[in-house]
């Protein structure tokens, strides 16, 4: 699914040029799910950035299911990502102003779904999430653990191929978290390749393959399964 060949991110300034990825080849099948770890300030996010397209690399080589994606412009990016990336992050990223059912309902607006189908899939897969009960609250009336089930479900209700996530249970209590890592891993049973940045060795054993960073490159891989 995802093949990166020496990789290379600088961030420069007037007077600094700092070398966030740093030559990284790294190859996920579909499938996998794969932890990436290492300190704060190692690259994992950027790397993470890159990967969802949010962010693109000055060198190397990127092919997504195939294609070399490096030199697309915005527009490529963002069509690749609607289709098959779906995010998931620390700060849960709602939106206030939208209900439980709208903030879901928003990927698939941007999707040009039609209103019956999307009713029909934001409902499902608030079912599956077990927030349906909240579909008309706003976030701040959520707990953390419902916010986070909120920002899973938005993820997954196109069917992403691919699902990135950003400490998904980081600002969470042990219980929350555990429910979250639990969601991602039935998800990755049905088929979803799942690439999770983690500070967490207990969240990381979810995993099936840990990639540990330092300094903008990857220094070892663990196998789990």
């Amino acid at each position: 699914m995802i093949k990166i060949t020496n990789l290379e991110k600088y961030y420069r300034t007037d007077e600094v040029e700092t070398v966030a990825l740093n030559k990284i080849s790294i190859e996920i099948k579909q499938g996998e799910f794969v932890a990436v770890m290492g300190p704060s300030g190692c690259g994992k996010s950027t790397l993470l950035n890159v990967l969802g397209l949010l962010d693109d690399a000055d060198n190397g080589s990127y092919l997504f299911n195939g294609t070399e994606v490096i030199k697309y412009n915005e527009r490529q990016r963002a069509q690749i990502r609607k289709q098959n990336i779906g995010f998931v992050f620390q700060s849960f990223n709602l939106i206030d102003e939208l209900s439980v059912y709208e903030n879901v309902e928003l990927p698939l607006i941007y999707l040009d779904v039609k209103p019956s189908e999307r009713k029909t899939r934001v409902e499902e897969v608030l079912d599956k999430m077990q927030i349906m009960h909240r579909k008309k609250h706003f976030p701040q009336q959520l707990s953390g653990g419902q916010q986070q089930r909120v920002a899973v479900a938005r993820a997954v209700v196109n069917n992403p191929k691919l699902i990135l996530a950003d400490e998904p249970t980081g600002n969470l209590d042990s219980s929350n978290g555990n429910e979250v890592m639990q969601l991602l891993t039935d998800l990755n049973e049905k088929g979803t390749t799942i690439i999770m940045v983690t500070h967490s060795e207990h969240d990381s054993k979810y995993s099936h393959r840990i990639i540990r960073m330092l300094d903008g490159a990857t220094v070892t891989e663990n196998i789990l399964m």
